[in-house]
């Protein structure tokens, strides 16, 4: 290296050098290896600068005294270097490792949490919200992820995101039950919304505003509704304990199922499977390829089933009841369930699987118990609870972001939104005037509807159109084009 740098010095540097090297030839003994390296420098030196005034035609570098700065010409503040390197090591943490910053309350030092594993606890962790502004004031943060306090919103301005606090429609639904254990609104993948009105079911198509009626039972009453995974079936369960299943698009029935000796509650469709639960104690399971009624009853609950829910994969089932029982059934064994959880006080009727986390489920207790449960379901374990202060009627996970929608009864009437994380509260929403007992998700996931008992539906906006607009190409169900406005 130090060749390099004498073969393209200037004359002045080759003296300097020279200079350098001449006080250590007067000292004491040198050592002969030394020695010898140094009179080879001195003379490829003296080479070096007669070649460049013999030939003025030679590749000259020059010297750059000046530092330039990418940024700016000015120096940035240790401070603002300081956030910069913080900002980006959160984007990173978040963005690449998926992981959440939350704050030690012992220490008040920052962490992150992974979110692909089970860190829920029982003491709340603040977030980062808590943490001075001035220090992540970079705008490489996306304050998105963040459930931000009212006092900092004019800080942070455009980078919050702002849920606005009424519907942006809402649509009468006259008769609409007010049954705790029914389930009586579905939205469908190909963005169709069912409502089942006492004897009625009717087609809400979200892209047009177009109301369709399906169906009329003129001596019976609809007490259940819910749509295939794929394909336009529409599964409808009657209080005399049938089950029918309709083509939505042919507006026809294709077939009835008719094994229930008592009400239809709640209907859960898997790949090619459908599970019915129902107040004569019983959870049946349905091949839709096969011709016989049913090919397993099971028969764990004491009282009526009013929760059925498949995992993402079809692999779990899991099922609440009026017996305050929450039982986990495997798609492979139907004979008993595999974990059976007895915690709650209530009946159990809002259940949701995480669509983030593997084996994440989370279940909701009634009037006498007001709390959400999560539990790892692969190994039968409870990991935190938070008690809401109402009646849980329903549970849904966004398909955004590790958040949770919860709906409620006596005695508040709200929907409230958690950060998952600490189950912290991001928003509050209310209008309904009776108990919230239905929810269904769009299948962009930017929209939730809500039914109660005053015999409304309405629709409220949880992500904005802007913000979901990043998450279009995470959507695979329906095409970007559609919307619901």
């Amino acid at each position: 290296m130090s060749q390099l740098k004498l073969q393209h010095c200037s004359s002045s540097c080759a003296q300097s050098s020279s200079c350098k090297i001449q006080p250590m030839m007067h000292g004491r003994q040198p050592d002969p290896i030394s020695a010898q390296q140094q009179e080879n420098l001195i003379n490829l030196g003296n080479t070096d600068q007669k070649r460049r005034n013999s030939c003025a035609g030679d590749r000259f570098i020059p010297m750059i005294k000046k530092k330039f700065n990418i940024l700016s010409e000015t120096k940035a503040p240790a401070q603002d270097i300081a956030s910069s390197q913080a900002a980006l090591e959160m984007l990173y943490k978040q963005q690449i490792l998926d992981q959440e910053p939350v704050m030690e309350p012992e220490n008040g030092s920052l962490k992150f949490v992974n979110q692909n594993n089970f860190q829920y606890k029982n003491e709340h962790l603040h977030y980062i919200d808590s943490i001075d502004p001035k220090n992540y004031n970079s705008p490489l943060v996306d304050h998105k992820y963040f459930a931000l306090p009212e006092t900092m919103s004019s800080y942070y301005g455009k980078y919050i995101r702002k849920i606005p606090k009424v519907p942006f429609k809402v649509l009468d639904a006259p008769q609409l039950q007010d049954d705790f254990y029914l389930n009586l609104i579905d939205w469908s993948n190909q963005n169709t919304l069912s409502v089942a009105l006492s004897n009625c079911v009717y087609l809400w198509n979200a892209q047009s505003s177009k109301v369709t009626k399906l169906l009329d039972l003129s001596n019976d009453i609809v007490t259940s509704v819910g749509w295939s995974l794929r394909g336009p079936f529409l599964g409808v369960g009657t209080n005399n304990g049938e089950v029918q299943i309709w083509d939505a698009c042919k507006l026809q029935k294709v077939r009835t199922y008719k094994s229930h000796v008592a009400r239809v509650g709640t209907l859960c469709f898997a790949e090619n499977m459908l599970s019915s639960g129902s107040r004569d104690k019983s959870i049946l399971q349905r091949d839709l390829r096969q011709k016989e009624d049913f090919f397993f009853k099971q028969t764990a609950h004491k009282q009526e089933v009013c929760g059925l829910k498949w995992s993402p994969d079809s692999q779990l089932l899991a099922s609440g009841g009026n017996d305050n029982k929450l039982y986990i059934w495997s798609a492979s064994q139907h004979d008993k369930p595999i974990f059976k959880f007895t915690e709650h006080q209530a009946a159990v009727k809002a259940i949701a699987w995480s669509p983030h986390q593997h084996g994440l489920l989370a279940s909701g207790g009634g009037t006498a118990d007001k709390t959400i449960r999560f539990w790892n379901a692969l190994e039968g374990k409870l990991l935190s609870k938070e008690d809401t202060g109402s009646q849980v009627c329903n549970l849904m996970f966004s398909k955004m972001e590790n958040e949770l929608i919860s709906t409620h009864g006596y005695s508040q009437h709200q929907i409230i939104l958690w950060k998952c994380n600490g189950m912290k509260r991001i928003a509050t929403l209310v209008g309904h005037t009776s108990r919230v007992l239905y929810l269904a998700m769009s299948p962009d996931g930017y929209t939730i509807v809500t039914g109660a008992g005053d015999e409304t539906l309405r629709f409220w906006n949880i992500y904005p159109q802007s913000l979901g607009e990043s998450y279009s190409n995470k959507c695979q169900l329906v095409p970007q084009n559609i919307s619901i406005r």
